[in-house]
């Protein structure tokens, strides 16, 4: 059993001559504790429309230069229904925090949703713990609300009007109600510290996450951030490593934004502790409108030749699609 302490963490994340070894060791502990299956999730991106103003989204809500779009609560479903056909196991609903979808809306999109026998995840960032109850009773198993900093601080500097003592208080209610709880960082924000970072991975911990995606800040030129230099690819995989090894057994995705900055980032990631993929199954006319950061792999793909692509690229190295709903085993 390793434990690391925060000083550790510290000491690993700033020496570049352990990284062979901590790469390999987190593609151990992965292999022993969550096995070689990948699991694939269906991502189906809904509404970039966004109240919130991060200040490195391209979604936020004073960037008037993006096309917004919401696909119709009906639509969703059809896009559900074609994942499924795919043979996804998972279908991820995420979107910018757009009130449009009311509860009652977002429960009837679940319940139509579930009857397609998969697990469903929600994306769709800060509601009350009603709403938040609301949804597990209409059949919700997992939501995704990345914390993207524990640096208090440094969170209210990136996300103006926005609360973190709130954002905190969401992950707690989700983890209460019974979600597997998914929550992550970015790596390289301006005003980042190593400090900060292994404060991450410790909360990561102290909350018990089920899921983690951790990914490199990529700048974006409609935002405030747009000539700060993007985060560093081979920091956020050793975050990424360190999160597997410290926490075993849950579910690391291989984020598309290791792909953005390293044409094999998602191999890499698959290769250094990640066991999930998320690929795209929203049609292309929505997908380069959904441009949190810009130049995102695979908008000009539809569906099905994404799922063929990381197929093979999950196979080319020996590994295998996982047939499960693909939960955290403790």
């Amino acid at each position: 059993m390793i434990d690391y302490s925060r000083k550790d963490i510290i000491e690993i994340l700033k020496d570049d001559s352990l990284n062979d070894k901590l790469f390999s060791l987190a593609d151990e502990t992965r292999k022993k504790f969550v096995g070689d299956e990948v699991h694939l999730r269906g991502l189906i991106e809904f509404s970039n429309i966004c109240k919130s103003q991060c200040k490195y989204c391209g979604l936020r809500s004073p960037n008037k230069s993006l096309e917004r779009y919401r696909i119709l609560p009906e639509d969703i479903v059809l896009y559900a229904k074609k994942a499924v056909s795919m043979g996804y196991k998972t279908i991820v609903l995420q979107s910018g925090e757009d009130d449009f979808y009311t509860k009652n809306i977002i429960c009837e999109i679940i319940s139509k949703i579930k009857q397609l026998d998969v697990a469903l995840t929600l994306s769709i960032g800060e509601r009350s713990f009603n709403e938040y109850k609301a949804f597990k009773d209409a059949g919700v198993d997992r939501y995704l609300m990345r914390i993207e900093t524990t640096d208090e601080n440094l969170y209210k500097q990136m996300h103006p009007n926005m609360n973190f003592s709130n954002r905190i208080k969401c992950l707690k209610d989700l983890k209460n109600l019974g979600y597997e709880t998914g929550t992550g960082c970015l790596v390289g924000l301006p005003g980042q510290t190593i400090e900060s970072l292994a404060d991450d991975i410790l909360f990561f911990k102290e909350i018990d996450a089920d899921m983690i995606g951790i990914g490199p800040f990529i700048s974006h030129p409609d935002t405030p951030l747009k000539n700060e230099p993007n985060g560093n690819f081979i920091l956020a995989l050793k975050v990424m490593a360190l999160t597997r090894i410290i926490m075993k057994d849950i579910n690391i995705p291989a984020t598309t934004a290791m792909e953005t900055l390293n044409p094999n980032g998602r191999i890499i990631a698959l290769k250094s502790g990640a066991n999930v993929v998320m690929p795209n199954v929203t049609t292309t006319e929505y997908r380069a409108k959904y441009e949190i950061y810009p130049n995102k792999i695979c908008i000009n793909e539809n569906p099905s030749q994404c799922r063929q692509c990381i197929e093979g690229k999950i196979k080319s190295i020996g590994r295998k699609i996982s047939n499960s709903k693909g939960f955290r085993i403790k």
